[in-house]
């Protein structure tokens, strides 16, 4: 069965949205509990020391990134972004998957799937996009 190619940049949309709320969430984190998001730099990538400030910008450069994402704006940069940034985070987080006590980490690989997809399929999302004159 043939899927009508007019549902297929709304379900991109769909994927993209998705991907966009957990990346949001993530990077609001950097700039409401920034010891947060440093503790998270120094579990799970070995990266001590970061204050305040360095969240702050890490949360500013990744905000960049995923609002270019969700707008479909730059999208071999913006989609290959996050799709890079998200493979680093479900990687670093590999000891978590080991045993049934972090259950929750599981849900990184369909994300990371989504995200691949789109890299993938960029070509035909085209639903809600800023298009943009170069």
């Amino acid at each position: 069965m043939k899927l009508p190619q007019d549902r297929i940049p709304l379900a991109l949309f769909a994927l993209r949205i998705g991907v966009f709320i957990v990346m949001f969430m993530w990077t609001l984190d950097k700039f409401v509990v920034p010891e947060h998001s440093a503790a998270v730099f120094a579990g799970f990538y070995g990266i001590t020391g970061l204050g305040p400030a360095i969240m702050y910008v890490v949360g500013a450069v990744e905000l960049l990134i995923i609002v270019a994402f969700v707008l479909g704006i730059a999208k071999r940069f913006s989609y290959g972004a996050v799709f890079i940034l998200h493979a680093v985070s479900t990687l670093a987080s590999f000891p978590m998957y080991l045993g049934f006590d972090n259950l929750l980490f599981f849900a990184a690989w369909p994300m990371l799937a989504a995200a691949f997809a789109l890299y993938l399929l960029r070509d035909l999302d085209t639903f809600c996009i800023v298009r943009v004159r170069t």
